[in-house]
């Protein structure tokens, strides 16, 4: 998985979707863990919300510049 922003501003839109997808997949299964008393290290879920909203962050501000590179 990408650590940091720049990691995430490097990957093709096609990439960037899919770690999204294996982010919300991953967040959801240690969410299961937690609720279910299995998880031990609690800080890997916040950690990895925080990954995926870095990732959706990224994924906005591309959609929001798209608009702009037609225009021009």
């Amino acid at each position: 998985m990408a650590d940091s922003a720049r990691d995430l501003r490097d990957m093709p839109d096609a990439e960037l979707k899919a770690h999204i997808a294996t982010a919300r997949k991953e967040i959801f299964g240690l969410r299961f863990q937690n609720a279910t008393g299995e998880l031990e290290n609690t800080t890997g879920l916040r950690a990895s919300r925080r990954a995926l909203a870095r990732a959706l962050t990224i994924a906005r501000e591309r959609e929001l510049r798209a608009p702009e590179s037609v225009e021009s």
